[in-house]
């Protein structure tokens, strides 16, 4: 992999070369710390005394607003170059109050591969408000813009898609919500974090993420959050947070906001390993395929290079075989970790028919591609030589037994 300094990979987007300064100082510019200190503390208190006169202070009651949230608000805005910055209690809480933008009657576009968590939310609770529904393949733009109605609100995408790693033109997408006034559009980031692609820029409305995965990037926290730079949503998705109470606990914003600070020294190791890991899967005889968009053979490569700073550490693979191998190669690892979630410095491995898309139907994994055979990475900081050690003998040995 050739770098143009620490941050910019060739062929990709130029980052900006201040991002690292950023991602150590954001959250921090407007802070006052007691008694000196370096670091944000942990404000735990449920309530917060008025001032004379019956006057609130900056802060009221810790579900509205607390100060070591609103550090993390703060930085999470900055890395995703925009205004307006909001953490949730989960990913999935994001995606909740995202939906919750619309109403009875309202139809949502959606890329048709996605993290499974989100459609079952929708299909499970959303729809019965009366929100509708259309997926489509948005790799061309044409079934997205083929799919809007009259009701049309909002268009949903996930790029790279979870598992199947397709990439969506982001500029396209926005140039055909632009096309029909009152549709915004929303773009889920989790694979990707705000180091490696940062769809605000493209005109993107919303931008989501599970704060879960990269950006705390230690599996030690659930937590979502969204971005945008248009105050009338920004406006809307707090009401929805504070009503709801779909807030993070103070704890878990302190682990994020300090997680967040090595963001740029870990993203770039899971790209690095990443990619050797999908050329050592690609030249491997029981694999089938290689899903990673950061290798040239991936059909969407040269438009994620047009749209992203780089690609992180998430490579899916379709072993030869069927289940049975599958199983046997999840037996047999031993550095990756057969687990769900994604994102941390430990590598992780899972499939998703059994994990992220277990409660998707038959036909539509059969129609997304998503097999009993696929096998999801998230290829984490370890040396890439071992990682690719310890998926050849899982592999044989999976084959072999099988």
């Amino acid at each position: 992999m050739a770098t143009n300094g620490s941050l910019s990979v060739d062929g990709y987007l130029t980052q900006d070369p201040g991002f690292a300064t950023r991602v150590v100082h954001c959250g921090l510019d407007q802070q006052e710390l007691p008694h000196g200190a370096i670091v944000p503390p942990i404000t735990i208190s449920s309530t917060y005394k008025m001032k004379p006169g019956g006057k609130w202070g900056d802060f009221v009651y810790s579900r509205l607003g607390n100060p070591t949230r609103k550090a993390l608000e703060d930085s999470i805005a900055n890395l995703e170059d925009g205004q307006f910055g909001l953490a949730f209690g989960s990913g999935v809480s994001a995606v909740k109050a995202v939906t919750m933008l619309l109403n009875t009657g309202d139809h949502i576009v959606v890329t048709d591969d996605l993290y499974g968590g989100s459609t079952a939310l929708w299909r499970n609770h959303t729809e019965r408000t009366g929100v509708t529904f259309t997926y489509v393949d948005a790799r061309q733009v044409s079934n997205i813009e083929n799919a809007i109605t009259p009701k049309t609100k909002m268009i949903y995408i996930e790029t790279p898609s979870n598992p199947s790693m397709k990439v969506i033109d982001l500029a396209a997408v926005v140039e055909v919500a632009r096309r029909h006034p009152g549709t915004f559009t929303v773009c889920d980031n989790t694979f990707m974090s705000p180091f490696f692609q940062r769809p605000l820029n493209f005109g993107i409305d919303i931008v989501l993420e599970s704060i879960t995965k990269y950006l705390n990037g230690h599996s030690d926290v659930i937590m979502g959050c969204v971005a945008t730079n248009r105050e009338d949503l920004y406006a809307r998705l707090q009401r929805i947070q504070i009503d709801l109470g779909l807030v993070p606990s103070p704890f878990d914003c302190y682990l994020a906001f300090r997680g967040i600070r090595t963001l740029h020294l870990r993203m770039p190791r899971h790209m690095h390993s990443a990619l050797q890991v999908a050329h050592f899967l690609e030249a491997h005889a029981h694999v089938e395929k290689v899903l990673y968009p950061g290798l040239e053979s991936h059909p969407q490569h040269a438009l994620l290079k047009r749209q992203a700073y780089g690609c992180s550490g998430m490579v899916s693979f379709y072993i030869r075989g069927s289940r049975p191998q599958a199983m046997a190669f999840f037996q047999h690892i031993k550095l990756f970790t057969m687990a769900g979630s994604l994102g941390g410095y430990e590598s992780l491995a899972v499939g998703p028919t059994f994990s992220t898309h277990w409660q998707n139907a038959k036909e539509e994994l059969e129609y997304l591609g998503i097999t009993d055979s696929m096998v999801r990475l998230s290829v984490g900081l370890e040396s890439p030589d071992d990682l690719c050690a310890d998926l050849d003998q899982a592999l044989n040995e999976a084959c072999r037994q099988a």
